[in-house]
């Protein structure tokens, strides 16, 4: 087999560090050729990556030599020797282990292995939403980019780029994710240093908490209510009434199985796995949330899901209590949105029907630490929360009944 090697288009003239300093970024990638098949790689979000272009017989192929400015045009150009003195000696550099050990393993690499280690340990909701924000920003940006070779610098304009787009809070979790993603590598002796770590609060504009719009005005909620009662899916509609009566966060609702309704004990165990702090959790159901269950039964009792989608096995999507929101007249962005509802059930619960915050908050399963300490258990104010739903479910069917403003 003849290797030789090739610069495929490149200029003769080298580069010079005055170069590759004066470079910036465009809308499309684009390159700096040296000499030899040698060229820089320069992205949109100002990554740089080095580049070795060579032929295998009639084959065209590329190799990585690693990240400016963490690999040097000097340290560029002795790597390029070095492959070359394979290709010389009949090796193919991308198949030799000099040659990988050099490059590394890449970001993208990285950032599947810390996903597959930790996915079994989030909520579906979670992992899915982790899932997508590897895959819509960290691959496609830094994806092909050695992790030995992300400086600081390089990992603030991917982000800074991310917060330019309006996507603010996006940006910050996204920042939160590559941290974990390079502490992951550092405990497996893959990496060295974190450098996400050095960009400190203030690098970033500050996010703000998204507070759910939502509806607290009993006549409004009412309203609501009884929009829902003439809404024309029936599968939805039930799933829109069975949310507002267990205020459970949207994910959970999607996912509620028929094996964890306890239809003789009146409640609904969800298990760790599938909450957020990874804790079990136990749903006292009212009166009127065993009716819908019931009624539920009837059609969709032989599926593993409370709320499959239509023709799938899958429970229904997480756009579409959203989607039937907006199908009900309401705005999504400034009325209500499925997330509100728990703040819905908060507000009224401790103001109009006057119970204790710490029994509402147990319920919304959040931690709320006692003076001994335990910061959550399933089954604390059990009998206080059976009540307390019942009134809720009771409460819905007064406001239901107001008469129409």
């Amino acid at each position: 087999m003849t290797v030789t090697p090739t610069a495929f288009g490149g200029t003769k003239l080298p580069l010079t560090n005055v170069d590759i300093r004066n470079a910036r970024p465009k809308e499309k990638p684009y390159k700096l050729y040296d000499t030899g098949g040698l060229y820089l790689l320069i992205a949109p979000s100002g990554g740089m990556w080095w580049r070795l272009d060579y032929k295998i017989g009639t084959k065209r192929k590329t190799i990585s030599l690693g990240v400016y400015p963490g690999v040097s045009l000097k340290d560029a150009r002795q790597k390029r020797d070095d492959a070359k003195k394979l290709i010389k000696d009949g090796i193919d550099p991308s198949h030799e282990k000099k040659i990988k050990t050099a490059t590394g393993k890449t970001v993208g690499e990285l950032a599947l292995g810390w996903f597959e280690s930790k996915k079994n340990h989030w909520s579906p909701t979670h992992a899915e939403s982790i899932s997508q924000r590897i895959k819509n920003y960290i691959i496609p940006e830094l994806g092909d980019t050695v992790i030995s070779g992300i400086t600081p610098h390089m990992a603030f304009n991917f982000l800074l780029q991310i917060e330019k787009s309006g996507k603010i809070e996006t940006a910050h979790r996204v920042k939160h994710i590559l941290g974990m993603i390079f502490r992951f590598g550092i405990a497996k002796g893959i990496v060295e240093r974190n450098p996400v770590a050095d960009l400190g609060k203030g690098m970033l504009t500050p996010s703000r908490h998204k507070h759910y719009p939502t509806i607290i005005e009993p006549a409004k909620v009412g309203e609501l209510l009884r929009a829902i009662d003439g809404y024309d899916t029936l599968l939805i509609r039930y799933a829109l009434l069975f949310h507002i009566l267990t205020f459970v966060r949207p994910g959970e609702l999607r996912h509620a199985e028929w094996s964890e309704i306890k239809r003789d004990d009146a409640v609904w165990e969800i298990p760790p796995e599938k909450m957020k702090k990874k804790r079990a959790h136990v749903v006292p159901l009212s009166r009127q949330a065993l009716e819908i269950i019931d009624r539920l039964f009837t059609f969709t009792g032989r599926n593993r899901y409370l709320f499959p989608g239509w023709g799938t096995a899958k429970p229904i999507s997480e756009v579409t209590m959203n989607a039937a929101l907006r199908r009900l007249g309401y705005d999504t962005g400034k009325d209500i949105t499925s997330h509100g509802v728990r703040a819905m059930a908060r507000t009224l619960l401790h103001e109009r029907l006057n119970f204790p915050p710490e029994v509402i908050e147990h319920q919304l399963a959040h931690a709320v630490p006692d003076t001994l300490g335990e910061a959550y258990n399933r089954t604390k104010f059990i009998e206080e929360r059976k009540a307390m739903m019942q009134a809720w479910a009771d409460y819905l069917d007064t406001l239901r009944a107001l008469p129409t403003a």
